[in-house]
């Protein structure tokens, strides 16, 4: 049953979907997550919303916007970072924008979804994301479906990871530990280093 929701805007970055099967993976770009403090029929929390495309070109959501709308609870958790989706009667109650400063981290409208295919990612430390990415239009957290075995894929993992879009100059990036991926028979895939530098290699250190 659709939930009335309100608040301000504090981040808003892609929405994208990992897939992991041992050394393969696979992204899905699905629109932006939208991190508010406000209320969820009337409980005063912060919540996460999932929008598509469309809308955020249409209302050009940012950090220091008021939201109001409907939406729905996601049907499974393990493969969401957001908690509502499904929105609808989205409303800008108030434009202000907030946080404004000399990036890192960036802020301010964040560009179509194609701009960050484009771009390509690499892993970001967890803390590093927690302490100071979180605002930041280039961070994502991405909820991963892990396939540990190719012959049963009904066998599943989840997990989150942290990536980063942004230019490779940041100074506030941070790795973090390289991702080991499970595999069948207790077998273990380690992602190296080499995988983050191939996915980011056309761009300069600027960009």
């Amino acid at each position: 049953m659709p939930m009335a929701w309100s608040g301000v805007v504090v981040s808003i970055q892609p929405r994208v979907r990992l897939l992991r099967s041992f050394d393969q993976r696979s992204d899905t770009c699905l629109g932006y997550v939208v991190r508010l403090a406000g209320s969820v029929d009337g409980e005063p929390r912060s919540f996460a919303i999932a929008v598509g495309q469309a809308a955020h070109a249409r209302h050009r959501i940012e950090i220091g916007n008021a939201l109001s709308g409907m939406g729905v609870p996601v049907p499974d958790a393990r493969r969401e970072t957001a908690e509502l989706y499904k929105i609808s009667k989205l409303k800008v109650l108030d434009r202000a924008a907030g946080r404004v400063g000399v990036p890192p981290p960036w802020h301010g409208v964040p560009p179509v979804l194609d701009v960050y295919r484009e771009r390509g990612y690499r892993r970001l430390a967890a803390r590093t994301y927690s302490s100071s990415c979180s605002s930041c239009i280039w961070a994502c957290r991405m909820p991963v479906e892990i396939i540990v075995d190719h012959w049963n894929p009904t066998r599943k993992r989840y997990r989150e990871e942290t990536f980063c879009y942004g230019p490779l100059s940041c100074q506030l990036y941070r790795p973090g530990p390289t991702r080991k991926v499970p595999g069948r028979q207790g077998m273990t895939w380690e992602e190296e280093d080499w995988v983050d530098h191939d996915a980011v290699a056309h761009r300069d250190a600027d960009d």
